[in-house]
């Protein structure tokens, strides 16, 4: 699955880590779900993982994807509390 390499190197320093630390562990279910998210706009994606960390104006995720939008949020924040 393309995580790295997007074209927006934000998506890439959210997505990237993300996709190699959960991944391996992700059941299919959730992995199609995220191949599905990994097929919407860097910009849209941008936005949502954005405004579920509270941060910006942006608009919330669709229902099913918010779910995963709040666990990449949630991973980027605990990386960036470990800086």
């Amino acid at each position: 699955m393309r995580s790295w390499r997007r074209g927006m190197r934000e998506m890439d320093l959210l997505l990237g880590p993300f996709a190699e630390a959960e991944l391996p562990a992700m059941p299919p279910r959730e992995r199609d779900a995220y191949a599905a998210l990994l097929e919407e706009n860097d910009q849209d994606l941008y936005a949502w993982v954005i405004a579920a960390s509270g941060g910006g104006t942006g608009s919330p995720a669709p229902a099913e994807y918010a779910p995963l939008i709040d666990r990449i949020a949630a991973a980027a924040a605990a990386r960036l509390a470990k800086s």
